[in-house]
C-alpha cells in the first residue's frame, strides 16, 4: 500500500519550504525599495533615477480624489465600492429538514480615479484593487427581510423554499484613509506622478507602514520554515514506519514459508 499520509505531508513541507522562502525574497526586496519621506520629493527622485527601470518606491498618505462616489447606503464619500446583495433562504434537503443556504443576486465594483495626499505633494494610485494587502472596510450591512404573502409563501412551499430576505453588503475605501503604497513610480506625458503595478516587482496597497509589511513577511517566512520542518519530520516518521511495518510483514511472510516448506519436507519423509 501507498504511504500517501506520509507522502502528503512531505509534499506539504516543500510546499510551506517554497512558500517561506517567497516570503523571505518578498521581505528582501521590500528593504531594498526607494522610501519617499514627503511626496513633493518623489519627483526628484524620478528625475534622479530615470535609468532605473523599474523605479520601485514606497509612500505614504491619506486617500482623496477629485470625484468621490457618495455612497448610497453609508452615506460614506469613498475612492472604491463594492456592492453586494444576496438573498437568504431555508430550503428542504433531502432528509426532510430545513437548512440555511444564500444565493449571490447582485455583485458591482466602482472606482474612480484617486490619490495620495501628505500635504506636500499628490501622487495618484492605478490598479490598486489588484494588490496585495488592500482590504476593503465594511462601510455598510443591512438585512431585509422578506415579504409574507400568501400568494409568496405558497409559492415558495412548492418549490421547497422559505425566503428570509435579501442581505445587502457595502464595503468602501473612504477617503482620508492613511495607506502606504509599494510600486513602480512614473510620470506621463502631462507630468502627472503615479504608482502602479510594475512588470516585475511589488505592489502593495496597505494601511501598514513599510516596516510593519516587512516585519509580517519575515514572520509568515519564518512560520512557514518552522512548519515545513514539523511536517518534514512528521512525513518521515510516517514513511520510515511504514518501510519497517512493509519489512516486518515481509519478513514474517518469508518465515511462514520457511515453515511450510520445513513441514511439507517433514511429511515426504516420513511417507517414503
Amino acid at each position: 500500500m501507498i504511504p500517501w499520509g506520509g507522502l502528503g505531508c512531505c509534499v506539504s513541507a516543500a510546499a510551506l519550504y517554497l512558500l517561506g522562502r517567497s516570503s523571505g525574497r518578498d521581505a528582501d526586496v521590500l528593504r531594498s525599495v526607494t522610501r519617499v519621506g514627503q511626496l513633493k520629493d518623489l519627483a526628484i527622485f524620478l528625475e534622479t533615477a530615470c535609468k532605473v527601470l523599474p523605479f520601485i518606491v514606497t509612500v505614504s498618505g491619506r486617500v482623496g480624489s477629485e470625484t468621490p462616489i457618495n455612497c448610497e447606503q453609508s452615506g460614506l464619500r469613498a475612492v472604491i465600492v463594492e456592492e453586494m446583495a444576496e438573498q437568504h433562504f431555508l430550503k428542504h434537503n433531502d432528509a426532510g429538514s430545513w437548512i440555511q443556504d444564500s444565493a449571490l443576486m447582485l455583485s458591482m465594483s466602482k472606482e474612480v480615479p484617486w490619490y495620495l495626499d501628505d500635504g506636500t505633494g499628490r501622487v495618484y494610485v492605478v490598479g490598486a484593487k489588484g494588490a496585495t494587502g488592500l482590504v476593503l472596510t465594511i462601510g455598510s450591512e443591512v438585512f431585509e427581510e422578506s415579504g409574507r404573502s400568501l400568494v409568496r409563501g405558497t409559492l415558495d412551499y412548492l418549490q421547497g423554499l422559505k425566503m428570509l430576505g435579501v442581505k445587502r453588503t457595502e464595503r468602501v475605501l473612504p477617503t482620508g484613509t492613511s495607506l502606504t503604497v509599494v510600486g513602480e513610480a512614473i510620470k506621463d506625458d502631462v507630468g502627472t506622478i503615479r504608482i502602479q503595478r510594475p512588470h516585475k516587482g511589488p505592489f502593495y496597497v496597505s494601511p501598514k507602514n513599510i516596516d510593519e509589511l516587512i516585519a509580517n513577511l519575515g514572520k509568515w517566512a519564518r512560520w512557514y520554515q518552522f512548519a515545513s520542518m514539523g511536517f518534514t519530520f512528521f512525513g518521515v516518521f510516517l514513511l520510515a514506519k511504514r518501510a519497517l511495518e512493509y519489512i516486518l510483514e515481509r519478513r514474517r511472510r518469508w518465515e511462514l514459508q520457511k515453515k511450510s516448506s520445513c513441514c511439507s519436507s517433514k511429511t515426504t519423509s516420513t511417507g517414503g
